[in-house]
C-alpha cells in the first residue's frame, strides 16, 4: 500500500473558504471540497490583502504598451503597485508549496483567460487574454510547481496530471528532507513507470543520476535530480507514451493471462488510445491483476496509484473526453 504525504497547496480564498468575491460571494468546487481531506491549504485574497474589501468595485486590467495595470474602474484606483508589492512579499514569505488553485479569469488570480482590455470604460474592447497579476507572478516565482485554475480542474485529464505532479512534488520534497542516497533510490524506483510515461528519455536521464557515477554527495545529487523531475512533470504524457508503458506492463502477466484476458486488454487499451475511457480504467485493471498474480514489484510502483484513489471521485461532473490537456 502506497503512503502519500500531503501537499501544500495555496489557494484562492473565494473558493470553498471565504465569501470574499468582489460580489460578496463565494465559489463553490466539489473538487476543492474533496481535496480538503487530502492537501494542506492556505487560502488567500489577493484583493482583500491589498485592502479592497468585501464587497467591493471589481478592478480590470488594461494593456498598455505591453504593460499590466490593474485599475478599479468606479473609482479610477490604480492597484497595480499595490497588489505587485503584495504578491511578492506573500509569495517571497512561502516556506514550501507543492502546488496552486487560482480563480480562472480573476484580474488578480486568474492563469490564462483573464481579459485585458483597452480602457478602464465600459464596453472598451478587448485587446488580449493572460493570467492577472497575482497570477502572473505565480508562474513566474514557481514555474515548476502545479498549477491550475479552479474552472480547468473539472476536466478530468487536467486534474489528473496536475494531482500525479501535485502528489509527486510532495513526496519529493520529503525525500530532501531524509538526506538519504538510499531514499533517492527508492523514490526512483517506485516512480520508475510514471517516468517512463511521462518522457522515457528523462527517465533514463534520472536513473544515471541516482546510479552516481562520480559519487556526488547528496546535496548535488538531490539538486541535479530535481532539475531533471521538473522538467519531466512540466507536461502532461501523450498517449502514446501512456500506451508504450501499459503495454510493458501486461508483459508482466504474458504467462498468467488466458487470451481472452489478454485481448480485454488490448480492446480497453484501444477505448483509451481513442479517447473513449480515463487511463485510470486501465490502471485498475492492472491493479487486479497486481493483486491476483502477486506481482510485488508492480505493486509498489506508484504509476498505478499515482495520488489517493478516493481523488478519482466519478460524482465531480467531469468533462474530460479529448485529448487535449491545454
Amino acid at each position: 500500500m502506497l503512503e502519500f504525504q500531503k501537499p501544500v497547496v495555496v489557494i484562492s480564498k473565494c473558493i470553498e473558504f471565504a465569501y470574499c468575491r468582489w460580489n460578496g460571494y463565494t465559489i463553490s468546487s466539489p473538487i476543492v471540497k474533496l481535496l480538503k481531506s487530502y492537501v494542506d491549504f492556505h487560502p488567500v485574497c489577493a484583493e482583500v490583502e491589498i485592502g479592497l474589501g468585501v464587497p467591493r468595485d471589481p478592478v480590470r486590467l488594461l494593456l498598455k504598451e505591453d504593460n499590466l495595470v490593474m485599475i478599479q474602474p468606479k473609482t479610477g484606483h490604480d492597484c497595480t503597485q499595490e497588489m505587485t508589492d503584495f504578491a511578492e512579499e506573500y509569495l517571497s514569505g512561502l516556506k514550501h508549496v507543492d502546488g496552486f488553485i487560482l480563480k480562472s479569469q480573476s484580474p488578480s488570480c486568474g492563469l490564462f483567460q483573464t481579459k485585458y482590455y483597452h480602457s478602464a470604460k465600459k464596453g472598451a474592447p478587448k485587446l488580449d487574454n493572460g493570467p492577472g497579476l497575482f497570477g502572473k507572478a505565480v508562474l513566474n516565482k514557481f514555474p515548476t510547481k502545479a498549477i491550475e485554475t479552479d474552472g480547468r480542474l473539472t476536466n478530468f485529464r487536467i486534474r489528473e496530471h496536475w494531482l500525479t505532479k501535485l502528489f509527486t512534488l510532495a513526496d519529493f520534497n520529503n525525500l530532501k528532507a531524509q538526506n538519504s542516497k538510499n531514499a533517492l533510490v527508492k523514490f526512483h524506483t517506485k516512480n520508475k513507470f510514471l517516468f517512463m510515461a511521462y518522457n522515457q528519455a528523462i527517465m533514463r536521464e534520472l536513473g544515471r543520476v541516482v546510479a552516481n557515477p562520480n559519487k556526488l554527495e547528496f546535496n548535488q545529487l538531490i539538486n541535479q535530480y530535481e532539475i531533471l523531475l521538473n522538467e519531466l512533470l512540466q507536461k502532461p504524457p501523450e498517449y502514446t507514451s501512456h500506451v508504450n508503458t501499459l503495454m510493458h506492463t501486461l508483459g508482466f502477466f504474458k504467462k498468467s493471462l488466458s487470451s481472452e484476458e489478454k485481448a480485454f486488454f488490448l480492446d480497453e487499451l484501444e477505448k483509451f488510445r481513442s479517447g473513449w475511457i480515463p487511463l485510470f480504467v486501465i490502471q485498475n485493471l492492472l491493479n487486479s491483476w497486481i493483486v491476483r498474480f502477486n506481482e510485488d514489484y508492480l505493486g509498489t510502483q506508484s504509476y498505478f496509484n499515482p495520488y489517493p484513489e478516493e481523488l478519482m471521485n466519478f460524482d465531480l461532473k467531469d468533462t474530460w473526453r479529448g485529448r487535449s490537456y491545454w
